[in-house]
């Protein structure tokens, strides 16, 4: 069983995926993929500056993820650019996980899922975390220092809440709930699913 799980910024999505892996899904984690290619030494870096310039490089050799934002948040086009240079990269480690996982189940961690169609042919569910906008907001100014109004500008840049409910095959609601709760609610969605695909 394929599963695509995808959520809003602060939604508690990579809790979630951790949790379907406890379960026995590999995971494939897009967000990982990408900051290793966009890392030290990463296979994209050279093709991000030969599009982008020297100046979205730290220091280190690792893009400047600031810097980019300040790019690709303010102009479509440009966020088309970048992910023309990522998703085929990424692409390529999906599909060795893929043979390599054989007939185990893999829960793909897609933070774009919703606004990339292709992605509901790749699946055979969609699990959505979802929360209150206002949650996401605090949450990720909690984990990462940014101000509201970036975190709300990189909200609006995603789809909407309504927009990535309207995809799911089941929407997991990530507020108030305690640890063992949410481990509750994805236990019960993955023995569900795993007794609905060994029904002839």
């Amino acid at each position: 069983m394929k599963i695509g799980l995808t959520g809003g910024m602060g939604s508690g999505k990579s809790t979630v995926a951790a949790l379907f892996e406890a379960c026995g899904a590999m995971r494939f984690d897009a967000d990982a993929v990408s900051r290793e290619l966009t890392g030290v030494g990463g296979a994209a870096v050279p093709l991000i500056v030969r599009a982008f310039g020297a100046a979205v490089v730290a220091a280190d050799g690792a893009l400047d993820r600031a810097a980019m934002r300040a790019i690709v948040f303010q102009d479509a086009a440009q966020r088309q650019r970048l992910e023309a240079i990522l998703h085929p990269l990424i692409a390529q480690q999906r599909e060795a996980l893929v043979k390599e996982a054989g007939t185990r189940s893999i829960v793909f961690d897609i933070p774009l899922l919703a606004e990339s169609p292709a992605w509901r042919t790749r699946v055979d569910r969609v699990v959505v975390v979802d929360c209150l906008e206002s949650t996401q907001v605090s949450r990720v100014m909690a984990r990462s220092g940014l101000a509201a109004d970036e975190v709300q500008r990189i909200m609006a840049s995603q789809a909407t809440r309504v927009r990535r409910r309207a995809v799911a095959d089941a929407v997991i609601f990530n507020e108030g709930l305690s640890l063992t709760e949410l481990q509750r609610h994805v236990r019960e969605l993955w023995a569900h699913w795993q007794r609905c695909e060994t029904i002839p």
